[in-house]
């Protein structure tokens, strides 16, 4: 018998059995991907992924703080960090920033304890199943905050969901550790805002050179609208951008009703302006001091230990560091450096255009060279010294200093070091006699490009050594009121040295203030064939002069290397009755909780010199500024290049280059 035909299923059957066969994959794969995310889940709960930190542990969290450089006038002249931040208190925050922050970041922050569970799906779709790094919107503030708090790691092909999954249960731990307010506080004080610029209060700082407090709606909302790209809404590189970003923030700000539509409007029409200020470690007043200040402050810091008996850092412990430095004073120091040099520096390259300074260019750049990190890597790499000189001769594009303002160029390594070596330099140090504060400190044209600090550079006195040794000769008992005759003296004992002045006039007497007041060079040796080498040096080391001066008669013409500090220092002697006042630029130092950990009072000595022969010194080298006196030497000012031997020579004759 024949078998018969089995009748085709009806359409619509096979439909419902192709959905049902479909529904159930779908169940299957879904729950099989819960189930993993799951097991995942308790895995980082359980700490399979590295430790999460506890309830307690959050508590207790610290942040790295800068430590903030103050003048004596309470400006803020710069900071030492690894990060720059600086806390702030939640009642310091003005309410349209946290409204702003909410608005923008997390709306139902007051309602959830730290996962969002409308957002969370999102982030569940969006940035662990589809591994969307740019889905955003699901994190809550406190998820933000954990991020903020412990950087994120890899973990291979499940680093998106682990770190998701770490970030909401330290969120939830957070939410039980501290308050509402209390976490907002710790999030603006944790964030960046890019160009390694942590926390709200730095950010308010170098964009608009205020306080968290006073910042405008305008202002909160720009640097809110920051956090979603610290640079491409960076308002320095894209205010276009920028402005767009911020003008949504506060369409989301009338959304949630923080703010009326008239006021969104009003705001959105302003456009974006800066008050921009990068208080780095070069850029900021008085980088020079800051510098040999951060040196002092590392030397304290070795030898001062805590209670625990830890080291302070001055990088993360949020000092605050106050100085005697006045900001207006060094701001007009450093504007006068800035302005005088510049006008040298043209008058120089005018006299000295088509020929070179320092005689031998090729061997004078080469030597310097020679000690640059590039020439070290390449001779340790075996290259020859002609071959390295070859490499660094091959222009390549670079930024180099002018007194027109920074310059792109093609130029060689070479080429670089000849263009600054031609640059003139200067330092500036000024110090209030009575207490011995320092209160503006210049040691160059731009710390930048030119980090040596010429306070410390000993160069020869000149004539500004004279009025140490006058004041050695009244120690030594001289008659200020006797006169010496302006003889031209032939020294056999010295080679035949003979002094010359300047003018190259000889004949007369002069008394201590005339010879002084003159620069007379001849005189200046005979006081100190007769007060002494040995006398005069030592008299020198008891002012201040720290470094050894040469054991010859030219020492009265100042060929001895001193430096500005040192001639500082024993200047103030004649301005203090004769008393030693120790120079001071730190005044105190106390920790992030208001502490006093360091602090100095001005040190005065007893009397070096009579007090009579100090008003002597003061009334004496005032004569020698007086006005018709500047106005010359303004007018006749030459450069001494002092590499020149046959220059030296001549110095140490005629004393010409002061």
């Amino acid at each position: 018998m024949g078998q018969k035909k089995k009748k085709p299923l009806a359409p619509a059957l096979m439909y419902l059995i192709s959905t049902g066969q479909i529904f159930r994959l779908v169940t299957i794969v879904t729950g099989s991907i819960v189930m993993v995310y799951a097991v995942l889940f308790l895995m980082v709960y359980a700490g399979l992924f590295g430790h999460l930190a506890t309830v307690q542990e959050l508590r207790n969290i610290q942040n790295h703080i800068s430590s903030e450089v103050y003048s004596n006038d309470k400006v803020l002249l710069g900071k030492y960090y690894f990060q720059d931040r600086t806390n702030v208190r939640y009642q310091n925050l003005p309410e349209h920033l946290i409204h702003a922050l909410i608005a923008a970041e997390d709306v139902r922050f007051y309602e959830h304890h730290g996962i969002d569970g409308r957002s969370s799906l999102r982030v569940i779709f969006k940035s662990i199943l589809f591994q969307n790094r740019r889905s955003g919107g699901g994190s809550t503030i406190h998820q933000q905050l954990a991020k903020n708090l412990f950087k994120r790691k890899r973990y291979s092909i499940i680093t998106m969901p682990v770190n998701k999954f770490r970030e909401m249960i330290i969120g939830v731990r957070l939410d039980k550790a501290y308050s509402k307010k209390e976490i907002l506080e710790l999030y603006l004080n944790t964030v960046s805002f890019g160009e390694n610029t942590y926390g709200i209060e730095t950010a308010a700082q170098r964009f608009f050179r205020t306080l968290p407090c006073d910042l405008k709606i305008e202002d909160s909302a720009l640097l809110v609208g920051m956090l979603k790209g610290t640079f491409i809404y960076n308002p320095r590189y894209f205010p276009e951008r920028s402005k767009t970003r911020r003008d949504n923030v506060l369409s989301q700000m009338h959304k949630y009703s923080y703010i009326n539509k008239a006021t969104m409007d009003s705001v959105c029409a302003l456009p974006v302006r800066l008050d921009y200020v990068n208080l780095s470690h070069n850029e900021g007043p008085a980088p020079y001091f800051r510098e040999h200040l951060r040196l002092v402050l590392l030397d304290w810091a070795k030898n001062n230990p805590k209670s625990d008996g830890t080291h302070y850092n001055i990088y993360t412990d949020g000092l605050k560091i106050y100085t005697t430095i006045n900001a207006d004073l060094q701001q007009y120091a450093e504007e006068a450096i800035k302005n005088q040099m510049a006008n040298l520096q043209k008058n120089f390259d005018r006299q000295w255009k088509d020929r070179d300074p320092w005689g031998d260019q090729n061997a004078f750049i080469l030597k310097i060279l020679e000690n640059t990190p590039a020439y070290g890597r390449m001779k340790k790499q075996g290259m020859s010294g002609e071959k390295i000189i070859e490499a660094l001769k091959v222009p390549k594009r670079m930024e180099i200093f002018t007194y027109e303002g920074m310059k792109e160029v093609e130029m060689s390594v070479y080429d670089s070091v000849a263009h600054y070596s031609r640059f003139l330099q200067a330092g500036l140090l000024s110090m209030e006699a009575e207490t011995g504060y320092v209160r503006a400190w210049v040691g160059g044209i731009n710390s930048n490009y030119f980090k040596y600090d010429h306070i410390h550079s000993k160069r020869q006195a000149g004539s500004a050594f004279k009025p140490i040794l006058y004041a050695a000769a009244l120690k030594n008992g001289h008659d200020p009121c006797a006169y010496l005759p302006n003889d031209s003296v032939v020294f056999e004992e010295y080679n035949n040295w003979t002094p010359r002045n300047s003018s190259g006039g000889y004949g007369g007497y002069y008394s201590m203030k005339g010879a002084l007041s003159q620069s007379v060079n001849t005189i200046s040796v005979k006081l100190l064939e007769k007060t002494g080498i040995d006398s005069v040096i030592r008299f020198s080391e008891q002012m201040g002069i720290e470094g050894a001066l040469p054991e010859v008669l030219s020492l009265a013409l100042g060929t001895g290397n001193v430096s500005l500090k040192e001639m500082v220092r024993a200047y103030n002697v004649f301005l203090n009755e004769g008393k030693i006042v120790e120079p001071i630029f730190l005044k105190r130092i106390e920790d992030k909780y208001g502490n006093v950990l360091f602090e100095t009072e001005t040190r005065i000595s007893e009397p070096l010199i009579n007090p009579h022969h100090a008003l002597l010194m003061t009334a004496g080298v005032g004569t020698i500024v007086t006005l018709d006196h500047f106005l010359h030497l303004f007018q006749r000012f030459t450069f001494c290049l002092r590499q020149f031997p046959e220059d030296k020579k001549k110095a140490q004759q005629t004393n010409t280059c002061v």
